[in-house]
């Protein structure tokens, strides 16, 4: 079992930016891929990132790409959310979730919502124009 907890998220100007942060406890956090979902109002929760529980692949939403970065600090059991040039249209409930990877190579990656097992009740980002 993980627990995963999301902060970091607020009220930022277009343009602007956010760290958002997921703190994890319960396993030994190398062993799992994160990722960041987001849900905006009246729409489905969308995919933005995911890391492999070694750090060394990420993969992006093609909307967010040049804009966001995801890392990791296992030692820290956290991973993290760089979000630059933020637009109205980030905003949006962000969520990081965890999949467990194996004890070994722990080097995949994950992009579909149904493939995690452990979520965090998000953190709000509101961009205003």
């Amino acid at each position: 079992q993980v627990q995963l907890v999301e902060s970091g998220g607020g009220l930022v100007q277009a343009g602007g930016s956010l760290r958002l942060s997921c703190a994890a406890s319960g396993r030994t956090f190398s062993y799992y891929a994160t990722g960041w979902f987001r849900q905006a109002p009246g729409k489905e929760r969308e995919f933005v990132a995911t890391i492999s529980g070694n750090g060394g692949n990420t993969y992006y939403s093609d909307s967010v790409k040049g804009r966001f970065t995801i890392s990791r600090d296992n030692a820290k059991n956290a991973v993290y959310l760089q979000m630059n040039s933020l637009k109205p249209e980030d905003t949006a409930v962000y969520y990081c979730a965890s999949k467990f990877d194996g004890y070994y190579r722990r080097s995949n990656y994950y992009i579909r919502e149904n493939e995690y097992d452990f979520w965090g009740q998000g953190t709000q980002v509101t961009v205003s124009s």
